[in-house]
């Protein structure tokens, strides 16, 4: 039976304990391609269980048993996986096989024009099947590369370049790939690189142009870190917690993940890390700064997580780095103002700054939470019920899309959940 809500508390307070995450859905997706175009050389250790990842797999497979079929079109249907769309767009335009590409009635909301205009400048067939610059796509796949050169807005999503950079070494002029303006989460796009270096694929990145030559894959095995996002979580409950000292096994402290900024960016919220053997731990300590300005350009996934711990914590914070947050899986920026103005607290926008003001913050009789088919807001928001005492969260399952085990180790630790 789908379970439309939970309600949950919290009535210790406190932490304690090991919490195992599952592995990184980034690195596991971008993982998932190397292997793809790998030539069977390419084996993958902790692959995450997330329910995006299980998508691209069955993905990848159907595409599999489809290759070289031109006479019959594949239908493959992501979801609301955005990696997913992105990744298979051009996975799908350099595989041959007739295919068409789409998701969720969300994901045709979601654009993907800068992608496709670079793929069918380098010679792809790939074509709108509704609405331009929008899923769902028809793909014919294998095409004859018309050129190398392509430019690519950096500022809209990294994923688009990762997209292109993954293919390129299977291409066969390879990819000169320039970057054009401001690029939005560089570390999304180091770790596709560092991920590519991890199989042999060698690139050069020099001034705004990244190229990567021809070549194949060396035998290797790509081991999944534990994901840093489903970690950010942990922190906003280890900050609201009246006590807290956590053990997250198999984080590393030289990760390739982006959203390890969180370990900075929680030291402003009272919360120590500390990288033993074997993991992270993390805990609650008094220790606050007077920091009144975050960027998210870097980190765009922790935003949610960290602008509600600020509202429960009563910060009045300042935030940018937020513009790729409009179109996610909702338009977040809505979302999270619509949530946080339950309690009494706005999320106000002033051009690319936005404002959390908490003097109207109160708790109220039963605090209900929606989540817009989106995991993030869903255990962004969790975290509250530390603070009120009367909380529900609508539509549960969308954690299964990064984090399926999150509502079990919330009862591990103590959250009663009903």
């Amino acid at each position: 039976m789908e379970i439309s809500a939970l309600k949950l508390s919290h009535p210790a307070k406190s932490l304690n304990g090991t919490v195992r995450l599952t592995g990184s859905k980034s690195e596991s997706n971008r993982a998932l391609i190397i292997q793809a175009l790998g030539g069977g050389k390419v084996r993958i250790e902790n692959l995450s269980s997330a329910a995006d990842t299980v998508t691209l797999q069955q993905a990848l497979r159907a595409a599999s048993g489809q290759r070289g079929d031109s006479t019959q079109q594949t239908v493959i249907d992501v979801g609301p996986a955005g990696t997913a769309m992105r990744f298979l767009t051009a996975y799908l335009a350099i595989t041959d096989g007739r295919y068409l590409l789409t998701g969720s009635d969300r994901m045709k909301q979601r654009p993907i024009g800068i992608l496709v205009d670079a793929l069918t400048t380098l010679g792809a067939d790939v074509r709108y099947a509704e609405t331009a610059g929008y899923p769902p796509l028809a793909i014919q796949g294998g095409f004859t590369q018309q050129t190398a050169h392509v430019r690519v807005q950096g500022h809209v999503s990294s994923q688009y370049l990762s997209a292109l950079l993954l293919v390129a070494s299977s291409l066969p002029q390879g990819l000169n790939l320039q970057i054009e303006g401001e690029l939005t989460s560089r570390p999304y796009l180091t770790m596709t690189l560092n991920m590519l270096a991890e199989a042999g694929i060698q690139h050069r990145w020099e001034a705004e142009t990244i190229s990567i030559m021809p070549q194949t894959a060396s035998p290797c095995q790509l081991t999944i870190e534990p994901d840093w996002s489903a970690a950010s979580y942990w922190y906003a409950m280890v900050a609201l917690a009246n006590e807290a000292n956590l053990f997250l096994p198999n984080l590393k402290s030289s990760s390739l993940q982006g959203d390890a900024a969180i370990v900075e960016i929680m030291t402003h919220f009272g919360v120590a890390s500390s990288f033993e053997d074997g993991g992270l731990r993390i805990q609650k300590t008094t220790v606050h700064s007077a920091k009144k300005l975050f960027d998210f350009k870097e980190c765009p996934d922790l935003a949610q997580t960290v602008i509600v711990c600020a509202a429960a914590l009563k910060r009045d914070l300042s935030f940018t780095g937020l513009h790729t947050l409009k179109i996610k899986e909702t338009d977040r920026i809505a979302a999270l103002q619509n949530e946080l103005a339950k309690f009494g607290v706005r999320l106000v926008e002033d051009g690319a700054v936005y404002h959390l003001h908490t003097e109207g913050l109160h708790s109220p009789e039963q605090l209900i939470i929606d989540t817009y088919e989106d995991h993030r807001m869903a255990m962004a928001f969790a975290p509250l019920a530390l603070v009120f005492s009367n909380m529900q969260i609508n539509e549960p399952r969308v954690v299964e899309k990064s984090y399926p085990d999150f509502w079990k180790h919330l009862k591990q630790q103590g959250f009663v959940i009903s």
